[in-house]
């Protein structure tokens, strides 16, 4: 599937999104954020290595508008990222059990999202609109995705997935992520669909 294919048949679901932007309605699809959460161990010596990277002066900007233009940019990126970037361990590529960095060629799970997010931001979007996040997946595993803060709700980025979903659509629970207003810190999330999970057992 190329890249053009792919972005126009994901174009109705932004269409639609977009469409229920004049409702006026509060926006129950975003994230609950509960409180300070410490950092992951990889983004806390990233942000130490390259701390330029973790700054974001202008703080909290407010939810992205989601314009049917931006829309098609976060399409892109995840597309491009996913197809670019080989899968592989931070073990397999540097010998240590976790480091952040940038990948070329090859990087995990939060590899992927911190060059979807750089992208973004070089696109034009506000770095208090991309938040890494991490979650876990049904089995119990950390991962780390790339959560784009919208007035549409929050979009998960992910190197497991070309489609870009709402967050509450995903199979994850959700556990911490950066801070809208400083890069550099976390904060803790409430999965509130747990409770509703656990409701239909």
């Amino acid at each position: 599937m190329t890249i053009t294919s792919f972005i126009k048949g994901s174009l109705a679901v932004g269409a639609m999104l977009i469409a229920m932007a004049g409702s006026g309605q509060a926006n129950p699809l975003n994230m609950t954020v509960l409180g300070n959460a410490s950092p992951p161990i990889g983004a806390y010596q990233f942000c130490k290595e390259m701390p330029t990277e973790c700054a974001n002066a202008d703080g909290d900007q407010g939810e992205l508008l989601l314009t049917e233009e931006r829309w098609k940019t976060i399409l892109k990126v995840n597309y491009q990222v996913n197809s670019s970037i080989t899968p592989l361990t931070d073990k397999e590529i540097y010998g240590v059990e976790e480091r952040w960095a940038y990948p070329r060629t090859a990087g995990d799970c939060e590899d992927y999202a911190l060059l979807k997010r750089k992208m973004l931001i070089n696109a034009g979007f506000s770095a208090s609109d991309l938040l890494i996040t991490v979650v876990l997946q049904p089995n119990g595993e950390g991962h780390a995705v790339l959560t784009v803060r919208t007035d549409r709700g929050d979009f998960i980025l992910d190197n497991m997935r070309n489609k870009v979903m709402l967050w509450a659509d995903t199979e994850y629970t959700y556990l911490k992520r950066q801070s809208a207003n400083d890069p550099s810190r976390w904060v803790k999330l409430q999965d509130g669909r747990a409770v509703a999970v656990g409701s239909v057992k």
